[in-house]
């Protein structure tokens, strides 16, 4: 059997002296070729090369077949221009994008290097894509020498009209609400189509307990339309919260128990309302009973209402009803601003016991309040990485007798000081405080527990003043389980008893991801500042956070 080999074709480029032999070996060539119509091709690629490298003026000379396997072919580069001045119609492209690209920007026009001139119409191209120009186009026209070593063009733009969002689609969860798009978003019809933006701005779905990004937004064009599909579905986002917590009776030595429910239901009508129902009861025979509603975005503007009930009972002493109503603004999508009042009425249960600390009394309250918080995306243990609350009540308590001008105030700040991807540190501080002349039994604050200072009775401490710092080093040992400490600091006055006294908290705690939910494990010991540290005295609280 015969066979036929083709023959391969080389080809060598000279310059016209030693340094255009330099400057065409620098910019690179294909050497060997299997026929002639690939070997030209290449020869215009060499001559773009040159001119994108400020060889404008350089020319293919001649070519010539030196025999059947080698073909020669000479370029003059001629003179080299290293910079060109590229003029812009300001009304088309900003100054503001270009500044962003190179640095010798002015009025009407731009320089750059020739050898970069490429890259930076690519650059100022993508930023007019994502400025809402997608269909735009750049080339350099009326291109000539400006002087020795550099040349000067026009840039001309075309189908730079900038495109606006005409509809908002959304696939998955049909009935997500649509007042977030516009408030929380910040995306509505008629908003300029910004493609950076619009990702930038549906990764804040991500932080929203009903509602997941399932993949990036996309774009269709028409010739005369934009749509925006957004793809999101809709989670569970309703949870069921419980712990119990053991500890020791110091007069019987027997072993108590107490702990607390917590129900959070959450976008369960589609409008991202949401309605928390917590009874906590411990072992001094206090009981709670909290209800509160939340509905953002009322008539689709950036007003929304809270909605509360507490009930408080403390055994056979006294009970204490507070209402509140606040109305509030969301002045962005991460702050809310709140006004609204509260309404408080206690009354003295036990009628055998007169006692001058607990009194009937009405009190009502005028309150602001301010609202910050900065979350984490998809962490599912840590989903709030700073938040600031602040909140202050001017009103007047009424007794049978009397009345008296009081003031309340409450500052709750944390925040997550994330050291790398395992490691972390975890800082709250919480203060409140009541300002009177006078003060009632029935009236303090309370304090102490799992979400306050740990080691010690759930709201078992009462206060005229109180600030808590809670800390936590925390250490994620894998995606479902991390680790921490617990170091508690409080200081707390109560001017009915003229007691001013610090406390402290000291022990571990875990936390994993289970099939119910995240499980929390806290052992913690507490003490007063000239107390001895006493095992009898530790707490454990256990907590189940299940999502349904």
């Amino acid at each position: 059997m015969n066979t036929i080999q083709a023959q391969n074709i080389n080809l060598i480029i000279k310059g016209e002296n030693t340094k255009a032999n330099k400057v065409i070996d620098s910019i690179g060539y294909q050497k060997t070729f299997s026929n002639y119509k690939n070997l030209h091709s290449e020869l215009n690629t060499v001559q773009l090369k040159l001119q994108q490298a400020g060889y404008l003026e350089s020319q293919l000379q001649f070519e010539t077949k030196k025999n059947d396997s080698t073909y020669t072919a000479s370029f003059r580069i001629n003179k080299n221009f290293y910079t060109i001045y590229i003029y812009y119609d300001k009304t088309v492209l900003s100054r503001a994008i270009l500044e962003g690209i190179t640095e010798r920007v002015h009025s009407d026009y731009f320089i750059t290097n020739i050898q970069k001139s490429a890259n930076v119409l690519e650059q100022i191209n993508a930023m007019l894509i994502a400025k809402g120009q997608p269909f735009s186009s750049l080339k350099l026209t009326q291109l000539k020498k400006k002087n020795a070593t550099s040349l000067q063009a026009n840039l001309t733009i075309s189908n730079h009209n900038k495109r606006k969002i005409d509809s908002i689609i959304i696939k998955g969860y049909k009935k997500f609400p649509r007042s977030y798009l516009k408030h929380f978003l910040d995306l509505t019809q008629n908003t300029p189509f910004d493609l950076n933006n619009i990702k930038e701005k549906t990764q804040m779905l991500q932080v929203l307990r009903f509602a997941n990004q399932t993949k990036s937004p996309e774009v269709l064009f028409t010739e005369d339309s934009t749509s925006l599909y957004l793809y999101i579905e809709k989670t569970k986002s309703n949870t069921f919260d419980g712990f119990l917590g053991f500890s020791t009776n110091d007069n019987s030595n027997t072993l108590e128990f107490n702990g607390y429910l917590n129900l959070n239901l959450t976008n369960n009508l589609n409008y991202g309302e949401t309605f928390k129902l917590i009874y906590k009861s411990n072992a001094q025979e206090q009981k709670t009973f909290q209800a509160n509603i939340s509905i953002p975005y009322l008539f689709s503007s950036p007003m929304g209402t809270e909605l509360s009930l507490n009930i408080f009972k403390k055994d056979s002493s006294f009970t204490t009803i507070n209402q509140s109503a606040d109305l509030f603004y969301q002045i962005h999508k991460n702050q809310k601003i709140f006004t609204g009042v509260n309404s408080i009425q206690s009354n003295n249960t036990d009628q055998s016991m007169q006692s001058s600390s607990i009194k009937d009394y009405k009190v009502t309250f005028y309150n602001l309040k301010y609202e910050l918080i900065k979350r984490q995306y998809n962490n599912i243990f840590f989903p709030t990485h700073f938040l600031l609350n602040a909140k202050v009540g001017i009103g007047t308590r009424k007794l049978s007798d009397s009345r008296e001008k009081q003031t309340v105030f409450e500052l709750k700040t944390h925040k997550i000081f994330n050291l790398n991807p395992r490691n972390s540190f975890y800082m709250e501080l919480c203060t409140a405080g009541i300002n009177s002349n006078e003060y009632l039994s029935n009236e303090l604050l309370r304090f102490g527990g799992i979400n306050s200072i740990r080691g010690f009775e759930e709201q078992g401490l009462i206060a005229s003043f109180y600030s808590v710092l809670n800390t936590e080093y925390r250490y994620t040992l894998n995606p479902n389980i991390y680790v921490h400490s617990i170091i508690d600091v409080a200081y707390f006055e109560n001017e009915l008893l003229n007691i001013k006294e610090k406390l402290f908290g000291f022990g571990l705690g875990i936390g994993l991801i289970t099939k119910a939910g995240v499980l929390s494990l806290n052992y913690a010991v507490g003490k007063s500042e000239n107390q001895n540290f006493k095992l009898s005295n530790s707490k454990i609280h256990i907590s189940l956070n299940a999502n349904f």
